[in-house]
C-alpha cells in the first residue's frame, strides 16, 4: 500500500514538470500565445503595398522652342513620356526635331504628373502656327468606316485623308492641276475635290482625291 502511495505521487510530480515544460502554443498544448498577425494587426511585413504616390513636378512653358531644345527641357524637368504631332493636320513625322518648332504643349506649364505624356504641337521653322492645333484631340479624329457617312476632306492633307479610310477602300489620288505631276509625299498635298461627296454612306466603294500641293490654290 505505502508503495503504491509513492508511486502515484511521483507519476504526479513527473506530470506537473512536463506541463511545466510544454511550449506556450504548441501544437498539442494548450491555447498558447496568438500570432504575430493577430498580436500585432496591420503590421508592415504582413501588409500588401499599394501602388507608389504619383509624383509631381514642374513643367515649364516651351511654346515658342524648338522642338528638341522643348524635349530637352521637359527631360531634365523630370518627364521622360513625350511625343509631338504636326500642329498643321497635315501629318508629317517629325523626322528631325531640330527642324521644328513648338506652338502647343499638353499639358500646359505648372504642375503635373511626372508619369503623363507631354504632347507637342509642332510646325517647321518657317512656318507660322495656327490659331488651332489640328492636329490633336478631336481635329485629328477624322475617319470612314464602314456605314459611317464620308468626311469632308478638303484642305487636308492626302496622307490624313487616306488614313482616315478603311485600310481595305481603293483609293485613286490625282493632280487637281491637270499637270499629271505624281503624287509622292501625300503630307504635302491637300484635297480640293472628292468622290463620294463629303456625307456619303461609306460602303466600301473606291475614292478619288483631287489635290494640288499645299502651297497652291486649288
Amino acid at each position: 500500500m505505502h508503495r503504491t502511495t509513492v508511486t502515484a505521487a511521483a507519476l504526479a510530480v513527473l506530470c506537473l514538470g512536463l506541463t511545466a515544460c510544454q511550449p506556450a502554443g504548441s501544437a498539442d498544448g494548450a491555447a498558447g500565445s496568438p500570432t504575430k498577425a493577430a498580436a500585432e494587426p496591420g503590421v508592415a511585413a504582413e501588409t500588401t503595398p499599394g501602388p507608389a504616390p504619383a509624383r509631381k513636378a514642374t513643367l515649364p512653358d516651351l511654346v515658342g522652342k524648338g522642338l528638341q531644345s522643348a524635349q530637352d527641357s521637359a527631360q531634365a524637368a523630370g518627364f521622360r513620356l513625350l511625343r509631338s504631332h504636326d500642329a498643321l493636320g497635315r501629318g508629317r513625322m517629325q523626322a528631325l526635331d531640330r527642324n521644328w518648332k513648338v506652338c502647343t504643349q499638353t499639358p500646359g506649364p505648372g504642375q503635373a504628373d511626372t508619369g503623363r505624356t507631354v504632347d507637342f504641337g509642332a510646325v517647321k521653322l518657317t512656318e507660322s502656327c495656327p490659331e488651332t492645333d489640328a492636329g490633336s484631340g478631336a481635329a485629328a479624329d477624322v475617319s470612314a468606316g464602314a456605314g459611317s457617312a464620308m468626311p469632308d476632306f478638303r484642305d487636308k492633307s492626302v496622307k490624313v485623308a487616306r488614313r482616315a479610310l478603311d485600310a481595305g477602300t481603293s483609293v485613286t489620288v490625282k493632280d487637281a492641276s491637270g499637270r499629271g505631276r505624281m503624287v509622292l509625299v501625300e503630307s504635302n498635298w491637300k484635297v480640293c475635290r472628292q468622290s463620294p461627296a463629303a456625307g456619303t454612306k461609306v460602303d466600301g466603294q473606291p475614292v478619288t482625291l483631287e489635290a494640288v500641293k499645299f502651297q497652291e490654290d486649288c
